[in-house]
């Protein structure tokens, strides 16, 4: 199965990325995930289910412990292992 996940974490800074912002771009950018696209609004990184769930356990305790106080997250099924569904 693949997976999307979307996300963004809080507080904005507009001026900065806060800790919060920076540990959970490391930990998507890290994951060896595909397409993925980090942004200062919203981050979306697309893998198979394994990898996405094992990133989104590591950016929620890791963006938590670096200051955020909110964390949104979508996930969504996108496809099966040979890469076909919902794209």
């Amino acid at each position: 199965m693949r997976l999307r996940v979307e996300f963004t974490t809080e507080p904005f800074d507009l001026d900065e990325a806060p800790a919060h912002a920076l540990a959970a771009r490391e930990v998507i950018e890290t994951a060896q995930l595909d397409a993925v696209d980090v942004g200062p609004f919203g981050n979306t990184a697309e893998g198979g289910a394994d990898r996405v769930l094992t990133a989104v356990d590591a950016l929620l305790r890791k963006s938590l412990e670096a200051g955020a106080t909110r964390v949104s997250l979508q996930v969504n099924v996108i496809g099966d292992e040979s890469g076909e569904g919902d794209r």
